[in-house]
């Protein structure tokens, strides 16, 4: 499988405050995102499927590059859980919004070659 690859956009360049590079190789990066209550972390993309683990939970918005809602977390019937995993594809140009009152805390393994 040919594996994609990030451009300007993507996560770690576009916004390094809120995506700690933990690990990479040429399998997967490992990233812990932080997003305090009342941040918005800058247009950003992910090039790459990945598994999120939830280390703390606040609700948030993500926007696309026009500022249209792709998702608003507070209208979601099932809100993820601390230490709860789960999938996420490849993600395009986006910001988001944490509009809750606690830190929002994901560690994210992204699969290069998924």
């Amino acid at each position: 499988m040919e594996q994609s690859k990030p451009n300007a956009d993507d996560a770690a360049q576009a916004a390094p405050d809120y995506h700690i590079n933990l690990y990479e190789n040429d399998q997967v990066r490992v990233f812990d995102t932080i997003i305090k209550a009342g941040d918005t972390v800058p247009l950003h993309s992910h090039a790459w499927p990945s598994v999120m683990y939830v280390m703390s939970y606040s609700d948030f918005v993500r926007y696309d590059e026009e500022g249209n809602v792709m998702l608003d977390s507070r209208t979601l019937e099932k809100k993820p859980q601390v230490g709860e995993a789960m999938w996420s594809p490849p993600l395009p140009l986006h910001s988001l919004e944490n509009v809750g009152d606690k830190d929002l805390r994901v560690i994210t393994v992204e699969l290069k070659n998924g």
